[in-house]
């Protein structure tokens, strides 16, 4: 567990919003749930997060989110942090979700600005600082206005960030102009990690640490070499790689976790199940997945055959891209 007085220094890179896994019960699968940990422990990620939007955490109960957390904590078994959703609209509610991954040994937890009841800023002020005062572990804080209704202004984020409790942001706004406006004014310690993968590579080279990201589910060793890339200056090679992915994030963006879930069916990771009112994908948004992943011409990105029996993506993938498309 993380202590607050410690620097942040792991919280750069991609991290991975990792998806819930359920069985065919629609229980949450937490065999299943370990090996996507696993699997990104072995790309070197410096973080895990679980039971967040990608998690489909408004769908869990606290049980449920308690037990994604201890299992991802074995899981990751101190090669990497692992980072927990802990967010509500309801304070009391967010108090009691981050002292849950408290006890389950979580290293942070990632809070998201309050939702459908749009607070003015002192309420969402007041609403972080009143987690904060309950946990001894450090908070990341998530500004997805798209998701609220309700920004994280700069102005609440400055008061906040200067409190040793709060490490991080998540800025899901996409907005490049914000980061270089805001980098000079917050704690030299303190995080600045896009949650926006379309946006990610310019964040990243405008003085961003990194981003939490969706896409790195699918291919976490290309994700890790955007990074490396990028801080290397070596933008040329970054940008390919970058590009690379965009196909495949546009298709997660436009029906997140449905259409994760149903790319990491196709590599052989998981099943493609949700939960209500989360649906399955339509026939075209699969083979538009499916034509996305065989884009980017990695085999490495599939399942090993002894860890999953699902089908494997480039044959059944291409396949039914070209069926749908002709």
């Amino acid at each position: 567990m993380t202590s607050i007085s410690t620097p942040a220094t792991w919280l750069a890179g991609y991290i991975p919003d990792i998806p819930t896994p359920f069985d065919e019960h629609g229980a949450v699968d937490l065999a299943t749930l370990a090996m996507l940990c696993e699997r990104q422990v072995d790309a070197c990620v410096s973080a895990i997060l679980v039971s967040e939007t990608t998690g489909e955490a408004s769908t869990l109960t606290p049980a449920e989110q308690e037990g994604i957390i201890r299992t991802a904590v074995r899981a990751a078994r101190g090669r990497v942090r692992v980072v927990a959703g802990a967010g509500s609209n309801s304070t009391s509610h967010a108090i009691e979700l981050a002292q849950r991954a408290e006890a389950a040994g979580a290293d942070a937890v990632l809070s998201v600005v309050p939702y459908y009841n749009k607070p003015m800023q002192a309420g969402i002020q007041a609403h972080f600082r009143a987690i904060a005062i309950s946990t001894a572990l450090p908070i990341i804080l998530h500004d997805v206005p798209s998701r609220t209704m309700r920004e994280l202004s700069d102005d609440t984020l400055l008061r906040l960030a200067h409190s040793k409790h709060f490490i991080g942001l998540r800025d899901a706004t996409g907005d490049i102009a914000r980061l270089c406006r805001l980098r000079q004014l917050l704690p030299a310690g303190f995080r600045l990690l896009s949650g926006d993968d379309t946006t990610a590579l310019p964040f990243i080279a405008n003085g961003g640490d990194g981003c939490i990201s969706v896409v790195s589910n699918v291919a976490p060793e290309l994700c890790q070499a955007v990074f490396s890339n990028c801080r290397l200056a070596r933008p040329q090679t970054a940008r390919y790689l970058h590009n690379r992915l965009l196909p495949l994030t546009a298709c997660l963006a436009n029906e997140s976790p449905a259409a994760l879930k149903y790319a990491l069916f196709l590599l052989g990771f998981m099943s493609p199940a949700t939960r209500l009112p989360i649906v399955e994908l339509t026939d075209d948004a699969k083979a538009e997945v499916a034509s996305a992943i065989a884009a980017i011409g990695d085999e490495d990105i599939a399942c090993p055959v002894e860890h999953w029996h699902g089908p494997r993506l480039h044959e059944d993938a291409v396949t039914a891209s070209q069926a749908r498309h002709g």
